[in-house]
């Protein structure tokens, strides 16, 4: 499995691709911007900082903390899915990751099962060489009725940053789609997506090989267990509630929400809230 390498210069990090490959990228403005974007140092050290994240992502759940906490600083967006082919077959390993959908990784499931979107994003990443590409859903009006083109409508993800790896034919073995808001997604948001690529592909790659039972696993007695309240309020929190709403729907307090939340969070041994969702649903806790 292949994915697309970069050759950087110093200083800024611009990305210089082969001679022809330059050539070719002058008919497609957005990926001529995306070659010579600079990165400020702020970038720079995000860049660095979610690359060394990246190797110490082991489960879904750590894969989820850091798509939705520290990445989400380079790349914001609403929804991630990802999808691994499974071995020679043409069906799809997929996940959908996400603190502002209620369940992501149906919604992946949605994008990959509804094959003329899938194919067509597939198709318009290989058309551009297999470099990311940004797509627009006002490019697929033929599919306005497809029910993930309306799901992303609803959640405002209109923009749809594509990169995945491919074997050495050129076949997609795996995907990545951003599902963005409009105009989130710039030339240096595209560039990044390249130089993570590698590194996104690799940790969501160990999540799907080997999952550590003691990763995923909660003591069945003591601190470990949630109780039904907290098992509750987890949820709520999964479904992007705030502690205000939560206490309101509940009609308890936020102040008390929050305190349950602390307690939550020594309970599985995690430090925040995305953390504390996504080691939940590695240990069915709470369900998509």
């Amino acid at each position: 499995m292949h994915t697309e390498s970069v050759v950087a210069e110093r200083p800024g990090l611009r990305v210089m691709p082969p001679a022809a490959e330059r050539a070719a990228e002058r008919t497609d403005p957005r990926l001529e911007a995306a070659a010579t974007a600079r990165l400020e140092a702020a970038h720079v050290e995000g860049l660095l900082l979610n690359l060394d994240d990246a190797l110490r992502v082991r489960t879904r759940a750590q894969f989820f903390a850091w798509t939705q906490g520290l990445l989400q600083n380079l790349i914001p967006h609403s929804v991630l899915v990802c999808a691994l082919r499974r071995g020679a077959t043409r069906s799809f390993a997929v996940d959908g990751f996400s603190t502002l959908v209620g369940d992501a990784a149906a919604f992946g499931e949605l994008l990959m099962r509804e094959t003329p979107l899938a194919s067509m994003l597939a198709e318009s990443w290989r058309q551009h060489r297999h470099l990311p590409v940004l797509c627009g859903l006002n490019e697929f009006a033929a599919l306005a009725a497809n029910p993930c083109v309306r799901e992303l409508r609803r959640a405002g993800a209109t923009d749809l940053l594509v990169h995945g790896s491919h074997d050495a034919d050129g076949e997609v073995q795996g995907m990545c789609v951003f599902a963005c808001q409009a105009g989130a997604i710039g030339p240096r948001e595209i560039y990044l997506v390249q130089l993570m690529a590698p590194s996104l592909h690799a940790a969501w790659m160990r999540t799907q090989s080997r999952i550590a039972a003691e990763d995923v696993r909660l003591a069945s007695t003591g601190n470990g267990t949630l109780t039904e309240r907290e098992r509750g309020i987890l949820r709520w929190v999964y479904l992007g509630k705030s502690n205000g709403e939560i206490g309101a729907i509940l009609n308890i307090s936020a102040l008390t929400v929050k305190n349950h939340m602390q307690k939550i969070l020594r309970k599985l041994n995690v430090v925040n809230r995305a953390q504390a969702v996504g080691k939940a649903l590695d240990a069915r806790i709470i369900r998509p």
